[in-house]
């Protein structure tokens, strides 16, 4: 049972992994190609729409994460477990203080509300969430190397 929860904890981290590292690579390179205002209007349905599916999906990944890494203790495993919840916790955090407060303001903007420095905000979350990416990608590594 602890190898099925780990695999499926990895599964669903890894996930996680491939939506914010498609977000981060992918979405906004092609929302910042679009024509007009198109690319900033998918940037706040993107804020809207991830913004209430992602919390549940991120402290999801942190329960799930301890849970393993308490079911491993005395594995070898356990160590690499630990870190990996750790930086799930920690990507948690991020976005708490640093992604959500721009978001919050990103999905309420309208074609008539958007600020003046709307490109500088978003570059901001831009850069917090590369970060946080890398962050992810190191705890999903690290999950994996405990499965190992």
């Amino acid at each position: 049972m602890e190898n099925v929860l780990a695999a499926g904890t990895t599964v669903i981290v890894g996930l996680l992994v491939g939506v914010e590292f498609a977000v981060a690579v992918f979405l906004n390179a092609i929302f910042g190609r679009l024509p007009g205002d198109a690319g900033l209007r998918g940037r706040i349905e993107g804020a809207r729409i991830l913004g209430f599916v992602m919390p549940f999906w991120y402290i999801g990944s942190v329960v799930l994460g301890s849970i393993v890494t308490w079911q491993s203790r005395g594995d070898g495993g356990t160590g690499a477990f630990g870190t990996a919840t750790a930086l799930l916790a920690l990507s948690v955090l991020m976005s708490v203080t640093l992604l959500v407060p721009i978001n919050s303001r990103v999905k309420r903007w309208t074609s008539e509300s958007v600020p003046a420095d709307w490109h500088q905000q978003l570059g901001r979350w831009d850069r917090f969430h590369y970060l946080r990416v890398a962050v992810l990608v190191a705890a999903f590594a690290l999950l994996v190397a405990g499965i190992a």
